[in-house]
């Protein structure tokens, strides 16, 4: 006999579904309702994966032997107990419960603390410290919006429901036709499956946002343009301009092809202040498209316990903020982290390479449900519960709304949550301080 549950929330990206329905037969999720294909997958495939593992292992003579939790605790308490400098990076795919404690045991060991944001969206959070940054609820933007704009960004593969949830064929309160009462605007460096479904599509030429975005800023404070800026027209620039400025509401979604392109967090602060500037016509906001289901969370915890988003350091006592020098990529590439533990992530998948060499040499932990590159090259690997399936707690969606997650079922015999984790070396580590 089969049964539905209701309103579960999707642990895969930012957008956290939360209307999804699982239909369960003897205790396995058999399908779903409302879920995208990305999503159907995580939750229906999530234990057919060979990758999935349901004991600790510990590597002996460059091969991984089972041991008892207990014994991969005590080991991993003894690698970030010795270590002058660890690095305690990940908590992307995790609750915020686990980021927490993930704080205070960063903490503890005087390490750094960071997130998959700073290989990302830093430059994001870097432009907001700086110059502000109008934004809004994805409520807000499915009941107000009549323009929405994907900058750098492609949905339609990276969050397949955001369209269709948030942004564009939703009915709204005051969009009550819902795609026939919007614009749809794609800019990009090539036609991307959103691209070909917009009414507009901008293709601007590779690494040159930032003078795009200076076009449309100076074309709305009355100034001149060339024949062509970043590749686009001028007529197409004042085109764009304009529909802005007729927007009742508009929106800019922005992702890595804005925050990973040359001029990185000045792109970001170019497109905030063409937001400010189209504040003086009419109302419009700006948002990243976050790709990890709780990053979000990770620079929300983060900042509530020390003040910082990422790229967090507590070798002095008390946390220092430092980004370009304490994140991920420079710790490792400086050879300055002597141990490491990866929580709910898998860097050794897109580090580059000197920072992926470094983390090959010094000892590492890796708490994660699966069998990762990084899991297969860390000293201990200690599998964990799935969150939002295995496992209940908070995370934030990309719009910084908290939502609950549920736990489904219980884990395989022997898993425990990353915060019971965590909370265990947490403890094995005081009494080696």
């Amino acid at each position: 006999m089969s049964k539905t549950i209701n309103d579960v929330v999707c642990p895969y990206c930012g957008c956290l579904c939360d209307d999804i329905g699982l239909v369960m037969e003897e205790n396995k999720i058999k399908d779903t309702i409302n879920s995208c294909k990305i999503s159907h997958t995580k939750f229906c495939d999530y234990m057919k994966s060979e990758e999935r593992i349901t004991e600790p292992m510990i590597k002996e003579n460059g091969e991984f032997e089972p041991v008892s939790l207990e014994e991969a605790v005590e080991k991993a308490a003894d690698i970030l107990s010795d270590s002058d400098s660890p690095l305690l990076y990940g908590w992307s795919s995790t609750t915020c419960e686990s980021q927490e404690t993930g704080v205070a045991l960063s903490e503890l060991l005087g390490g750094v603390l960071d997130n998959t944001s700073s290989v990302c969206h830093d430059p994001s959070i870097l432009a907001e410290q700086g110059v502000g940054v109008s934004t809004c609820t994805l409520g807000q933007v499915k009941n107000r919006a009549d323009l929405i704009i994907y900058w750098g960004c492609n949905p339609a593969h990276a969050h397949p429901r955001h369209l269709s949830r948030y942004s564009f064929y939703p009915r709204g309160f005051f969009t009550r036709s819902g795609e026939r009462d919007r614009n749809l605007v794609v800019v990009d460096i090539r036609k991307t499956d959103t691209a070909k479904i917009a009414d507009k599509f901008v293709q601007v030429n590779p690494n040159q946002d930032y003078e795009l975005l200076n076009a449309v800023r100076t074309y709305l404070k009355g100034g001149d343009l060339p024949e062509k800026v970043a590749g686009v027209p001028a007529e197409d620039i004042k085109e764009l301009a304009e529909i802005m400025k007729e927007s009742k509401f508009g929106v800019v979604f922005f992702g890595l092809g804005l925050t990973m392109s040359d001029g990185k967090l000045t792109n970001i602060d170019n497109a905030i202040s063409l937001v400010r500037d189209l504040n003086d016509h009419t109302k419009f906001t700006i948002m990243p498209m976050r790709g990890h289901f709780n990053v979000a969370g990770a620079n929300k915890v983060s900042c509530w316990e020390t003040r910082f988003p990422y790229a967090v350091d507590f070798a002095r006592g008390y946390p220092r903020y430092s980004p370009g020098e304490n994140s991920v990529v420079d710790m490792l590439s400086n050879k300055e982290a002597d141990a490491a533990m990866i929580v709910a992530s898998d860097p050794a998948a897109n580090l580059p390479g000197p920072a992926l060499e470094h983390l090959r040499e010094i000892p590492s932990i890796t708490i994660d449900p699966h069998m990762t590159p990084t899991a297969e090259l860390s000293e201990i690997y200690i599998p964990s519960a799935i969150s939002g399936i295995e496992a209940e707690g908070t995370a934030y969606r990309m719009d910084g709304v908290p939502i609950k997650l549920k736990k489904i079922m219980d884990p395989p015999e022997g898993i425990m949550t990353d915060e019971k984790i965590l909370e265990m070396v947490k403890e094995k580590t005081k009494g080696k301080k």
